[in-house]
C-alpha cells in the first residue's frame, strides 16, 4: 500500500509507530477523526489566520466539525481558503449567517414523519432515517440540524417501529436508507436492517444513501459488499462534489461495489465556489460515468440554516446543464432539482429547448441553438377511459410477458438458448466432415 506525500505526514502526525495498513481500516479512520483546530493545523503543518481562528471558536458551537484524516489529506495547502476539499470540510464563520429564508428543516422531514426515523412525503416510498452519524460532517448539510446530536441516535426499538411502520403500509415499495450516514452502522447491522426489510413483501427496492465514498472510501470492504449483494436489488447513491474526491481510494470503493453488481448513482449539490463552473461539473460527470456511477441528482442548495454563502443562483445551475445536454453523454446529464422549500419534494428545473407549439405543431430548439419543427399525428384517437378496466381494449396484464419459443437469427440472439449456428440442409461443407467420421 502506497500512501501519498499528504497522507503520510498525516498519518505520522497521528501515529508514527503504528502500521502503515492502519490507513486502510474505516475504524482507524473514525476513531482519529479531526474535531477541533489545533489538531487541524497540526496534521496540515499548516498555520490558518487569526481571523479564522476566532470564526471557528463561534462556528463549532454550533456546528461541529468532524473530518477523516482520509479527506484532510486531499486538501491542496498551497491554497487552503479556497481549496474546495477545506471548504466541504472545514467550519466557517459565514455558517453563523442566517439568512431571512433560511430555515432549521426546510424540506419539512419532521412535519412528514409519522413517527421517528420515517419521513413520508411520496405515497410509494419513505425516507428511513437509521443513523445520525457521519464520518464528516459536511459544512452544506440540510440536516445540520440533527447530524451529530448524541440525543437522537436510533435505537433497535425505533428501528423496528420503522420496519412495523413499513410493513404495515403495503403501498410502499421503495426505502431510503439514510441519516447520517447508514455505512457508519456495522456490518451486523446493516445486515440486520436490510434482512428486516427483504422479509416485507410490499417492498421492491431498498436505497441507501452514503457519503462514505468519498470521505471514508475505507467503510467499503468486500465483507460489506457480500452483505449487500445478499439483498439485491439494493440501490446505492454517493455524494461526490467535485473530481479531486475521485481518488484512488475512492474508485476501488466503487468497483469494488459495480463488481458486486450494485447499481450506483450520485447526487451533487450545487456550490458556491465549490463547483458551481460548467468545466468543473463536466469533469465530474465524466470521472463518474467512467467508473460506472450514473450522475443521478444536481441539487440546489437548500435553504438550511447558515448555508447561504453556499448558494448559487438558479441560473447557474440552468447555465451548468446547458453546457452538458448535447455536450456529452445523455446518462452524463444529472437532473437539476430544487428540493421544494415546506416539503413540495423535487422540481425539476431544466433549459428551455420547447419554444412553441400550435394544434399541429410544436418549434423546438436543440443544444446548439438550431430550430426545427415536429408535426403532431394528423389524426390520433386516444383511448377512451371509463374506468371499467375489465372492458377495456388495451393489454392491461402488467404480469412479466412468455417468453415465446424463437426461430432463426432471433434465435441467435437470444441468450436463453445455446445454439451458436444455423445449418442449411444439405451443406456439402458439413456433408464431407460427416464423411470423415
Amino acid at each position: 500500500m502506497k500512501l501519498t506525500s499528504n497522507q503520510r505526514q498525516i498519518f505520522d502526525n497521528i501515529d508514527s509507530d503504528a502500521a502503515l495498513s492502519k490507513w486502510q481500516d474505516w475504524k482507524w479512520q473514525i476513531k482519529h477523526c479531526v474535531h477541533d483546530l489545533k489538531t487541524f493545523e497540526e496534521l496540515l503543518e499548516v498555520k490558518l489566520p487569526e481571523e479564522v481562528h476566532e470564526q471557528f471558536k463561534k462556528t463549532v458551537k454550533k456546528f461541529p466539525m468532524s473530518i477523516t484524516p482520509y479527506y484532510l489529506s486531499l486538501i491542496n495547502t498551497d491554497d487552503i481558503l479556497n481549496d474546495p476539499i477545506f471548504m466541504q470540510g472545514f467550519p466557517s464563520g459565514k455558517e453563523l449567517d442566517i439568512d431571512e429564508y433560511d430555515m432549521e428543516d426546510p424540506l419539512h422531514e419532521d412535519n412528514d414523519s409519522p413517527m421517528e426515523c420515517i419521513t413520508h412525503r411520496y405515497p410509494d416510498r419513505v425516507l428511513f432515517m437509521v443513523s445520525n452519524t457521519c464520518s464528516m460532517y459536511c459544512r452544506h448539510c440540510t440536516r445540520k440540524r440533527r447530524v451529530g446530536d448524541k440525543d437522537s441516535i436510533p435505537n433497535k426499538k425505533e428501528l423496528l417501529a420503522g420496519i412495523e411502520y413499513i410493513k404495515n403500509h403495503p403501498q410502499i415499495r421503495d426505502v431510503l436508507l439514510s441519516g447520517g450516514d447508514p455505512f457508519l452502522l456495522s456490518d451486523n447491522m446493516i445486515d440486520w436492517l436490510l434482512t428486516e426489510l427483504r422479509a416485507i413483501e410490499s417492498v421492491e427496492i431498498i436505497r441507501i444513501g452514503t457519503r462514505t465514498p468519498v470521505v471514508l472510501p475505507q467503510r467499503i470492504t468486500p465483507e460489506l459488499v457480500e452483505i449487500l449483494k445478499k439483498h439485491q436489488p439494493v440501490w446505492v447513491n454517493t455524494h461526490f462534489n467535485h473530481p479531486r474526491e475521485i481518488t484512488s481510494s475512492s474508485r476501488r470503493a466503487l468497483r469494488l461495489m459495480a463488481d458486486g453488481g450494485l447499481p450506483l448513482g450520485n447526487q451533487s449539490v450545487l456550490l458556491a465556489g465549490v463547483n458551481d463552473c460548467p468545466r468543473i461539473m463536466r469533469a465530474l460527470v465524466h470521472k463518474l460515468a467512467y467508473n460506472r456511477v450514473r450522475p443521478y441528482y444536481l441539487y440546489q442548495c437548500d435553504l438550511s440554516e447558515g448555508l447561504s454563502h453556499f448558494r448559487t443562483p438558479i441560473g447557474k445551475g440552468i447555465e451548468i446543464i446547458e453546457s452538458l445536454i448535447g455536450h456529452t453523454s445523455g446518462f452524463c446529464v444529472p437532473t437539476y432539482v430544487i428540493d421544494a422549500p415546506g416539503g413540495g419534494g423535487k422540481i425539476p428545473v431544466m433549459p428551455n429547448y420547447l419554444i412553441s407549439w400550435s394544434t399541429n405543431k410544436v418549434v423546438l430548439r436543440n443544444y446548439e441553438g438550431v430550430i426545427t419543427t415536429y408535426n403532431e399525428p394528423n389524426s390520433y384517437e386516444p383511448s377512451f377511459c371509463d374506468r371499467k378496466c375489465e372492458k377495456c381494449n388495451l393489454q392491461l396484464s402488467l404480469d412479466d410477458a412468455d417468453e415465446y419459443k424463437s426461430l432463426g437469427i432471433s434465435k441467435l440472439l437470444g441468450d436463453y438458448d445455446e445454439t451458436i449456428s444455423l445449418v442449411p440442409e444439405n451443406n456439402s461443407r458439413h456433408e464431407r466432415r460427416d464423411s470423415y467420421q
